[in-house]
């Protein structure tokens, strides 16, 4: 992808702090993620419940953020999913599929979408 942008990754350890209860554990990654987003970040978390989302509907998000100027950040949760305080910290949430996704799998398929977003966009043939 950084033959069309700028791309930064940060990467939060899952259950930062060891703790055997899936509430404190999104908690404590939400802690983290809260620290890793500027105020500015217009920020999509990837959530089960959240609204489907096309091809085209990332390519849509890619390009009003640029019209904006506004930096893009997607947020993958954990195990579990994401904690209170980053839920109501996005802007939007989407789902990548009507399966639920590993958070390893949704972050696979969320740069592939990014890129087929971006070939969208130019119009270069990746995306029929």
């Amino acid at each position: 992808m950084v033959k069309y942008t700028t791309v930064s990754e940060v990467l939060i350890k899952p259950n930062p702090k060891g703790a055997s209860s899936p509430q404190v554990q999104k908690d404590a990654e939400a802690e983290k993620v809260l620290k890793a987003l500027s105020p500015g970040d217009r920020v999509v978390i990837l959530d089960e419940r959240g609204r489907a989302a096309t091809s085209e509907d990332i390519a849509r998000l890619i390009s009003q953020a640029g019209d904006n100027g506004t930096p893009l950040a997607f947020v993958v949760g954990g195990p579990f999913g994401h904690g209170a305080a980053v839920i109501a910290r996005a802007d939007d949430s989407i789902r990548l599929s009507n399966m639920v996704l590993n958070h390893q799998v949704a972050y696979v398929v969320l740069l592939e979408q990014l890129y087929r977003g971006w070939t969208i966009i130019r119009g270069e043939p990746y995306h029929h």
